[in-house]
């Protein structure tokens, strides 16, 4: 280790900042190179001026900066924090939602260099973009003509609305949408603002609680670009409520788009009332739009799949352009779709039995450590805008309130939820092999 410079200080030896290193003489330090070359030095820089703070007030010893420096550095020179859902909401939007697979991570190690993504390396001419994860969408989807890829669900329907104009119409045609479907998508954006924003005319048709399929008929005319049907999958209407399925709505003349949101492409026996693509299509919908980081358990993408003559329209149109998927999700969503089972399925099929297991083994162990820890049933959810009103059963670690600010302080961060006065760690969102990592985090947030 090379000697370490004090800066220059006032007021004599005792004053604290004549014993702090210099910045540059602890980026010289051997044992800070391995983290210079993987981070960057301005990144580390300015750890080590956290450091070297808590020198000038008495918190840390010089001697110990290094130290303290390259335990508390992250994998990555990035703000954001991995943390460890035990909320009990298998996709928490906060939380970015659906956790990769092992499957789709690797894959986007394989394509974050240089890549195929729109070459052809056999004729050594420009390729189809993305062709790989279009080709496993469609076979995840055999009633699908074809299949499309855009950034998020909401640009899916915002193509849709702009380039499925009627060929006749000089202006942006209509789009006739039941009432009780106008929904808010969240963080304050709603569904018609964003459909209108196209330049697109909405009709809407039926009550808040009640639609059918003669409401939708006498809407349609010679103006009408198509019929959306949107599912309410963060919202639940009982009581005297009434609607029109896709069945009903195919023979009106013009093209059916279903929204199904939350991104099943088939049915899930957990979630018998949630739509799928494979369903929707199947029913008659020309075509579907849904959210690749939701119950399809990948990247964040806008999935489309349907009529081929449709789908054409939407590529080809030049704000297909704007909404265009990078080569690191196109990876990560071949690898979702045509790879195994993802960590959101994982969390839905889990069992109950042995999710209860594990909860008592963990809080066995934390209160040998003296720790107020319970194994308790618990409640969760899918979230995500999916499935809503479905509650899953499942087990939790109970702890004292008290951990909550400070399992969010750890590294990994712990989130869990406040139920009747304690903190509940939930598990169904929590793989099995995180429970060692996350008994240490209790441990060392106490």
């Amino acid at each position: 280790m090379p000697a370490i410079a004090a800066e220059p200080g006032e007021g004599g030896a005792a004053d604290p900042r004549r014993r702090v290193p210099s910045t540059d003489a602890l980026l010289r330090d051997e044992r800070m190179r391995p983290a210079v070359d993987a981070l960057g030095a301005p990144y580390v820089k300015a750890w080590l001026k956290g450091a070297q703070n808590a020198v000038r007030a008495g918190e840390l010893a010089p001697t110990d900066i290094v130290d303290t420096v390259l335990a508390q550095l992250p994998d990555a020179p990035i703000t954001s924090v991995r943390v460890i859902n035990a909320t009990g909401v298998l996709l928490h939007t906060n939380l970015g939602r659906a956790p990769l697979s092992e499957a789709a991570v690797r894959a986007v190690r394989v394509v974050a260099g240089a890549t195929d993504v729109e070459l052809d390396l056999a004729t050594g001419r420009r390729g189809a973009r993305g062709r790989g994860a279009l080709d496993v969408l469609r076979a995840a989807v055999p009633g699908a003509e074809d299949a499309y890829l855009v950034n998020n669900g909401a640009a899916a329907l915002a193509l849709a609305a702009t380039a499925l104009t009627p060929a006749h119409s000089r202006a942006p045609g209509s789009i006739v949408i039941a009432r009780g479907e106008m929904v808010e998508i969240g963080d304050g954006f709603r569904l018609p603002d964003l459909l209108e924003s196209t330049g697109a005319t909405l009709r809407e048709v039926g009550t808040t609680n009640r639609v059918t399929a003669e409401d939708y008929a006498r809407a349609v005319d010679e103006t009408t670009a198509f019929i959306l049907k949107v599912h309410p999958s963060n919202f639940v209407i009982s009581g005297f409520t009434a609607g029109a399925g896709v069945h009903e709505l195919r023979g009106l003349g013009v093209p059916v788009v279903a929204d199904i949101g939350s991104g099943l492409l088939a049915p899930h026996p957990a979630l018998p009332d949630e739509p799928s693509a494979a369903g929707m299509l199947g029913a008659g919908a020309d075509l579907v739009t849904a959210s690749g980081d939701k119950l399809l358990g990948g990247p964040q993408a806008g999935v489309v799949v349907g009529r081929a003559d449709l789908i054409h329209a939407m590529r080809r149109h030049p704000l297909a352009r704007a909404m265009r998927v990078d080569k690191l999700t196109l990876a990560a969503f071949e690898a979702t779709v045509g790879g195994p089972r993802t960590p959101t399925v994982a969390a839905l099929e889990a069992d109950p039995r042995g999710l209860r297991a594990r909860a008592e083994r963990l809080a066995e162990a934390l209160r040998g450590d003296g720790i107020d820890a319970v194994a308790v049933d618990s409640r969760a959810t899918v979230g995500g805008g999916g499935a809503p009103g479905v509650e899953l059963p499942s087990a939790a670690v109970s702890l004292p309130t008290r951990f909550a600010a400070p399992l969010r302080a750890v590294r990994p961060a712990v989130l869990g939820r406040v139920t009747e006065g304690r903190l509940l760690l939930d598990l169904r969102a929590v793989a099995e092999q995180h429970d060692e990592e996350l008994e240490l985090l209790v441990r060392a947030a106490r």
